[in-house]
């Protein structure tokens, strides 16, 4: 096996291992917090996400990536399931999912963790981890499946350049942590056109996000 042949699996885990230790350490009035990054959810909504998000993997309930109505499914499922236990469950069926997700490349589920590490973190006042591995990884991944309609040249830690179809230019100055953030929609539409661009960027921003933008400004 080379070096990376666990690298899903073990994003997947480390992740949640920190984001598992961040919570249990959570007063029980935190877990009622609203996470401004997720609107209608609490923490532990979002952590009732992450449990329910293994448990229907394993159980063959989940084909692709689950829809407004599915999430609500699952918070509902989760409603009287205590963060400790559903803490519990996500662990024990976490090594399968690992081994899953690592078998068929699921990289959805390792962007996904990732993002809600943050999206709590930002609720509970909790920041930290914003130099993982795991944002990282993905970042220049989110950033590879950018398709603007001018061409954009994005300048992150990590030097990432994405081209669109057109001859015009646009140069965005960013970080990897804020690119992570606004590619998963975590940015209003605001916060996206003040970000520090060359020009105009009216044609882009409706391309930069995959979900959102956010209703509200997120500021963490």
């Amino acid at each position: 096996m080379s070096d990376n042949s666990r690298e899903l699996a073990e994003l997947y885990r480390d992740t949640r291992v920190r984001l598992c230790a961040l919570v249990s350490g959570l007063d029980d009035a935190t877990y009622d917090i609203a996470v401004p990054a997720c609107p209608g959810w609490a923490v532990r909504d979002v952590i009732a996400h992450l449990t329910a998000i293994v448990e229907d993997a394993l159980a063959g309930r989940l084909a692709g990536i689950p829809d407004e109505e599915f999430t609500a499914g699952q918070i509902a499922r989760m409603a009287g399931v205590p963060v400790a236990e559903m803490l519990d469950r996500w662990a024990a069926g976490a090594p399968q999912f690992e081994d899953t997700i690592q078998a068929f490349e699921v990289w959805p589920a390792v962007i996904d963790v990732a993002t809600h590490e943050q999206d709590i973190r930002g609720a509970a006042g909790q920041p930290g981890a914003r130099d993982c591995a795991a944002i990282a990884r993905c970042t220049p991944m989110l950033l590879d499946w950018l398709a603007p309609p001018v061409r954009v040249a994005i300048d992150t830690d990590d030097g990432a350049e994405v081209s669109g179809t057109a001859d015009a230019e646009l140069t965005l100055s960013t970080t990897r942590y804020e690119a992570f953030r606004w590619r998963m929609g975590r940015r209003s539409h605001a916060q996206l056109a003040a970000m520090n661009w060359s020009g105009d960027p009216t044609a882009v921003l409706g391309e930069l996000t995959i979900f959102g933008p956010s209703p509200t400004d997120i500021v963490e």
